[in-house]
């Protein structure tokens, strides 16, 4: 028993320290990033907070599937005006279609979670959880940053407080 112990315990501390270096060092692509810049200067201070424009107006997803989704040009062009008018041209293009047209808007992401995770917004939205909850107060941003790191600690605090379900097979399939 003891021959064995002596072999063992070194094993099992050098896998943990090994296990520990490899989280503190590696690469996540999923942490928040406030360094993204959008292709054009978008802010949501002046749509979402001065204009009262709600979160759902544009990203209407998020009600009813698994993204919020990014708002189509035709609903900006729908205050902004046609381009027969000076205002923005909207997209025709099909998502088949893997060529950027001129004038598209390609979106960089702020949130990005693990592709273990399966985070959808409807039952969230649908419980009455604001969209500032995990995005933050985005209607006081010019340009979006992240405010929380969304990860499962974040995640079971917020499930914990509302009492919704922890089971793991929610969020992890």
């Amino acid at each position: 028993m003891g021959t064995t112990n002596r072999i063992l315990i070194p094993i099992a501390l050098l896998i943990f320290i090994g296990g520990a270096f490899t989280v503190a060092f590696s690469e996540r692509p999923w942490a928040p990033r406030a360094d993204v810049e959008q292709p054009i200067p978008f802010s949501h201070r002046v749509h979402a907070g001065i204009n009262k424009i709600p979160c759902q107006y544009c990203h209407e997803y998020a009600r009813v599937s698994a993204t919020s989704g990014v708002p189509p040009v035709a609903r900006c062009v729908g205050c902004h005006g046609s381009s027969l008018l000076g205002g923005i041209e909207p997209i025709t293009q099909p998502w088949t279609d893997t060529h950027q047209p001129p004038f598209e808007i390609r979106w960089n992401r702020v949130y990005t979670l693990p592709d273990f995770v399966k985070f959808v917004h409807k039952p969230h939205i649908w419980a009455g959880v604001a969209c500032q909850e995990c995005h933050g107060p985005v209607e006081t941003m010019d340009r979006v940053v992240p405010v929380h790191e969304i990860n499962m600690g974040f995640c079971l605090k917020c499930h914990e407080q509302r009492g919704a379900t922890q089971d793991c097979f929610v969020c992890h399939h």
